[in-house]
């Protein structure tokens, strides 16, 4: 029976699940417009991403199969057996890069737009959390193919974490599955990938999502002195981001095409390392730096000191909304961008450093 209020089929479904009450908060939802607005974008390309993610990973577990023995047989008859196969695995490789770089954009215009502030705070943690997902997506499922260079990567990936003091060896066990990488580690991160990371990444997205409609967009400290314009976040902004992703897509199916992800050789566990071994861009600078420490700096080893300075890094970057506020409220906005602008460097410069030589 149709609704008394709204008759049809939108009646029957706002009965039973008050579709009336999510068309109210849209129409009142408004994006602010200033000079940055177009960053606002960032965040949603990202969620575009993660859902292509989704899909084709769907589509690739239909022929995958996690075992040493089969797991790069079978992405090889998903390249050369299955109709557009090889276009769905690039799509997936392509795609999980491209997340991982709009979600290092969308954490930096959130600091140079200062959108961390209060009550933004708990925002600011759960994105740097879904980043952190994003990653691990990215560590676990490079292992997956079983090629050469997948191989020794998570080899070099989990002696790093071994290095870690006190917990190390426990971790890189967990990690591995046993005492090197074997056929557990890949049936372990085969789980971490589809099953463990996209549960947490669902339900992070879920809070995220919840913050940010909580508390609306913010606008940059420059802009809070005079009235800005809004526009509607329904129809308006929504059909911008509709072409943001539009765009996001264009730009995936031309790489995806032009420049399909290669399989490789098959990884051989009792093969020496193949020269210049290094891990995907997103690591490129944390490894570069641990290359040019010294074995030894006085008695304490190169490597536990570069773990042990990039986990400082990491807390303090965790830590930004609050130690970006002085004692009277005031944002340090200088301070942050400066740091910003000094991360960011880095981060271009070493991973241009681990990549070139």
């Amino acid at each position: 029976m149709a609704s008394a209020t709204r008759p049809g089929a939108f009646g029957w479904l706002d009965e039973r699940l008050g579709l009336s009450a999510l068309r109210e908060f849209a129409a009142h939802k408004t994006v602010p417009l200033h000079s940055a607005t177009i960053w606002y974008y960032f965040g949603g390309i990202t969620l575009f991403l993660f859902t292509i993610q989704v899909l084709t990973g769907v589509l690739l577990l239909l022929y995958y199969r996690p075992s040493p023995t089969e797991a790069y047989e079978s992405v090889q008859f998903i390249m050369t057996r299955v109709q557009f196969g090889w276009l769905v695995r690039s799509i997936h490789s392509w795609s999980a890069n491209l997340m991982i770089f709009t979600a290092f954009v969308h954490m930096f215009s959130v600091v140079f737009l200062h959108s961390y502030r209060r009550p933004r705070e708990i925002t600011w943690l759960s994105g740097l959390v879904l980043l952190g997902l994003a990653l691990g997506f990215g560590f676990s499922g490079y292992l997956l193919p079983w090629n050469k260079v997948s191989y020794f990567a998570t080899k070099v990936g989990t002696d790093m974490a071994a290095s870690v003091p006190v917990a190390g060896h426990q971790v890189a066990r967990f990690l591995r599955g046993g005492a090197d990488v074997g056929g557990a580690t890949l049936t372990r991160f085969f789980g971490f990938h589809v099953a463990v990371l996209p549960g947490l990444t669902t339900l992070l997205l879920v809070v995220h999502l919840g913050l940010v409609q909580r508390h609306g967009m913010s606008s940059p400290p420059w802009s809070e002195d005079r009235k800005l314009a809004q526009m509607r976040f329904f129809p308006n902004f929504f059909l911008r981001e509709l072409m943001a992703w539009y765009a996001a897509l264009a730009v995936l199916g031309s790489l995806a095409a032009l420049f399909p992800w290669e399989l490789g050789e098959k990884a051989d566990p009792f093969a020496s390392a193949p020269a210049g071994i290094r891990p995907e861009w997103y690591f490129l600078a944390p490894f570069y730096t641990l290359k040019l420490i010294p074995s030894h700096v006085w008695r304490i080893e190169g490597e536990l000191l570069g773990l042990m300075g990039f986990a400082l890094l990491a807390a303090w970057w965790v830590l930004l909304p609050f130690w970006a506020v002085n004692s009277k409220g005031t944002v340090r906005t200088r301070w942050v961008t400066g740091a910003g602008v000094a991360l960011l460097a880095y981060l271009v410069t070493f991973s241009l450093l681990g990549y070139f030589r």
